[in-house]
């Protein structure tokens, strides 16, 4: 249903480049990507540990869901609002948490299906996996190991909840090693996008690109 973020640059980006922005309370807008997808900006600076507050799920079954994240994947139980239908959920006190927010009728996907992914000490994953198991609960994927050339090899396992939400969980050391920063990224970055630049260019021109 939406990402929040504390972040006043991303609200001043937004008005100089004239994006929508809706004021929903004070020092609050929310906005949507051009796909759709809503985010919710407060307008102050963000926290040392994380700009992403957190990011809003549909549920069909407020407690049911409940259940599964905090009872069964073990969430820490922060707020909960029986009129509005909310709770929100987390790991860790300075992490983005999940907001469960519950709503009248079935969850449509639609075409944004995406994931939601945590990173946990790798020998905490057969465990879970076993869990997941005994309790009866979907898998998509089974515990696997997901290699990259020259690179960590990462364990994951793939849930998914009462609503078709998947939940990935990744081992974290490994996570953390395909995450450091390629010095060379931005040389990359800029060579994928201009490569993107000549094909657009070429194609209408039924031209071959030059090689070697």
């Amino acid at each position: 249903m939406g990402i929040t973020l504390a972040s006043s640059q991303a609200v001043c980006k937004a008005r100089k480049l004239e994006w929508p922005l809706n004021e929903v309370a004070v020092g609050v807008f929310e906005t949507k990507a051009p796909r759709g997808y809503k985010f919710c900006l407060q307008n102050r600076s963000p926290p040392q540990s994380d700009p992403v507050l957190k990011v809003t799920l549909a549920v069909s079954d407020l407690q049911k869901s409940l259940n599964y994240w905090s009872n069964l994947l073990g969430m820490k139980l922060y707020e909960k609002d029986e009129k509005k239908q909310r709770v929100l959920l987390g790991y860790a006190d300075n992490q983005c948490k999940l907001e469960l927010q519950g709503i009248q009728g079935a969850v449509d996907h639609a075409a944004a299906f995406g994931q939601i992914a945590f990173s946990c000490p790798q020998k905490e994953l057969s465990d879970l996996e076993d869990l997941i198991k005994r309790e009866n609960q979907k898998i998509l994927t089974l515990l696997v190991n997901l290699d990259t050339p020259g690179k960590a090899t990462v364990q994951v396992i793939i849930l998914t909840d009462p609503d078709g939400h998947e939940i990935c969980f990744v081992g974290d050391e490994a996570f953390r090693e395909l995450s450091k920063m390629d010095p060379e990224g931005s040389k990359l970055l800029a060579d994928a996008v201009a490569e993107v630049k000549r094909d657009e260019w070429f194609a209408p021109q039924n031209k071959p690109k030059a090689s070697g």
